[in-house]
């Protein structure tokens, strides 16, 4: 028998089963409440196991930890992506969250009963539900890309795997970010290699000494980024605008180490000229292959109510005034300049789940999912 399968009711729904979305069901469950996570990906920690083979996380393992368990790494070291992976999935497992793999969410609507949540032949009902998902969704290349001779190898950083994707000649990455940064000094070491775009400064700053370092990273990332960029603070408004502008700034990485790899810094690409990239000098680079760099688009089109403006969430901290019930964590400067990052998605998610507590107070439902485990 085919066909939908019968609706379910559940308290919350939580949409995504990344480190964010963990989070909230950290603290849902610490809270008693009714909830499930659904994640698209076959197993939890999927997202970051498809990323590049030789990525490594950009901040030491200290500041990589969700709520209530630490990474099983030393505080200075800088995990790999399948570590990564791999401790989100013991984190699911070791605190019991009810996460539902295989399950990507088609459509977020509201009817008279509350939310209504689709996800292939499943449909749930629940009176809140957390978007727990990054504005990273859906890769940005310029238009100009497909101007480009059909010779050239074209792949956006999502879809980088490792060199040997490459053909034989030279390497122009746009877009000098952390993954930008990261990306180059590793084909440079089989190809001539570019990377185009404007500085975005970097940390930590050049102190001799582990522990020096990790202290400065320590500040930044913990109280700089953490309680003094805010949204509320002037500060943290202007950084905002900064880093939707160029990006953030390289933090395990150093400019030198890019001169050191051999990677030539150009300016921006500005379009193509016979087949060719055009930089913004008037250059043209005569390369066999391009990685785009080049961020994500927002990609919430799924969402089917009034809560977005260019495509992004309207919010306040995470909570939709114009919808009541329906929530966002994980966003790029949620509340802070620390949102996006592991380390600072926790304080948005207890946060949120605090106010879901609230909500839920008012609405009696059967608890269905089991209570967090004990360590």
């Amino acid at each position: 028998m085919t066909g939908q399968l019968a609706p379910e009711r559940l308290q919350t729904i939580v949409i995504g089963g990344g480190q964010a979305g963990l989070a909230v069901g950290y603290y849902l469950a610490c809270q008693g409440l009714s909830f499930a996570i659904l994640d698209a990906n076959e197993r939890v920690g999927d997202a970051w196991r498809t990323r590049w083979d030789s990525l490594r996380l950009f901040t030491p393992a200290q500041f990589d930890a969700l709520p209530g368990m630490p990474v099983p790494a030393p505080n200075h070291a800088f995990i790999t992506k399948d570590e990564m992976a791999d401790y989100l999935e013991a984190y699911a497992e070791h605190f019991a969250l009810p996460v539902r793999t295989g399950m990507r969410v088609d459509r977020l609507s509201r009817d008279e009963g509350g939310f209504v949540v689709t996800a292939g032949d499943r449909t749930f009902h629940a009176e809140q539900v957390v978007v727990a998902m990054s504005n990273y969704q859906q890769p940005r290349v310029p238009e100009f890309a497909r101007d480009l001779a059909q010779d050239i190898v074209q792949l956006h950083a999502i879809d980088y795997r490792n060199p040997g994707q490459l053909r034989d000649g030279g390497v122009l990455v746009v877009g000098a970010g952390n993954s930008g940064a990261e990306i180059a000094i590793e084909v440079a070491r089989g190809h001539p290699t570019w990377l185009s775009g404007r500085s975005t400064g970097q940390l930590p700053f050049r102190i001799d000494g582990r522990a020096a370092r990790l202290g400065v990273l320590r500040f930044v990332l913990r109280v700089l980024f953490h309680r003094v960029l805010t949204v509320q603070s002037p500060a943290g408004r202007r950084f905002r605008a900064k880093l939707a502008g160029h990006g953030g700034p390289l933090i395990r990485l150093k400019a030198e180490d890019l001169t050191n790899a051999g990677v030539v810094r150009v300016p921006r690409v500005s379009g193509v000229q016979d087949g060719r990239p055009r930089l913004e000098d008037g250059r043209v680079l005569d390369v066999a292959n391009v990685i785009w760099c080049t961020g994500f688009h927002p990609g919430f089109s799924w969402i089917d109510l009034p809560v977005l403006q260019d495509g992004n969430p309207v919010h306040h901290r995470g909570i939709v005034p114009n919808e009541p019930g329906l929530y966002f964590v994980g966003l790029e400067f949620l509340s802070a300049a620390s949102s996006v990052m592991i380390h600072g998605v926790s304080r948005d998610a207890a946060r949120i789940a605090d106010a879901i507590a609230v909500g839920a107070r008012r609405v009696s439902v059967p608890a269905e999912e089991p209570a967090l485990a004990t360590a």
